[in-house]
């Protein structure tokens, strides 16, 4: 299977700003018992085994040890409702691992599936304000920070060098806002909290 995608994500999670899971590589305790966190991804241009998946949405959502690196992760996978049946499965195959690629880098890490949703997914990137909305699940909308000195038209602070699955320059961010309920028994609300956000170029 060959397959390539180009695009835009955002992530936000219960640790505080900046989360120590990222600066770590997985190895450092998150701020708090457990870390749970969403990624969700637009798809602005996609081709999975020749089937166009561009102008999809995907999210993902973890609930994973203190110490991500110890694995024995939790995962729930939501599609894009507006894919059909063979976007669907494409998508499913990338962003689970089963296709390679990044995401098949944390598949060891990954103790249980929670389930694989198809539901509505509303993605924005509006300057330097990023949004999604996971069906009646998820409710996430994250700002890139800039530091003070510099104004509010100053230089988006990032952190480079990262080992990270979408991509190692990641936007520091903090979410404005981040609820959710009916996550598999779960229901958060992470406002204030870390975020991040970038472009990501997948292929496999």
């Amino acid at each position: 299977m060959a397959w390539n995608l180009t695009g835009t994500y955002l992530e936000s999670c219960n640790c505080d700003v900046v989360c120590p899971c990222t600066t770590s590589g997985l190895t450092a305790p998150a701020d708090h018992e457990r870390c749970q966190v969403t990624f969700a991804f637009h798809v602005d241009s996609g081709n999975v085994d020749d089937i166009d998946v561009s102008a999809r949405n995907v999210a993902v959502f973890v609930d994973a040890p203190q110490v991500m690196s110890e694995g024995g992760w939790q995962v729930a996978l939501y599609v894009d409702a507006s894919a059909d049946d063979a976007q669907a499965q494409a998508l499913g195959k990338v962003f689970s691992g089963q296709a390679g690629g990044p995401m098949a880098g944390l598949a060891p890490l990954i103790g249980e599936v929670l389930g694989m949703e198809r539901v509505s997914i509303d993605y924005r990137d509006e300057g330097r304000r990023h949004a999604v909305r996971v069906g009646d699940a998820i409710d996430i909308e994250i700002e890139d920070q800039v530091a003070p000195q510099f104004g509010e038209d100053g230089p988006v602070m990032r952190l480079t060098g990262m080992f990270h699955p979408v991509n190692s320059t990641l936007t520091i961010a903090r979410s404005t806002r981040a609820r959710a309920s009916g996550v598999y028994g779960r229901s958060f609300d992470f406002t204030g909290g870390n975020a991040h956000a970038a472009p990501f170029t997948w292929s496999g």
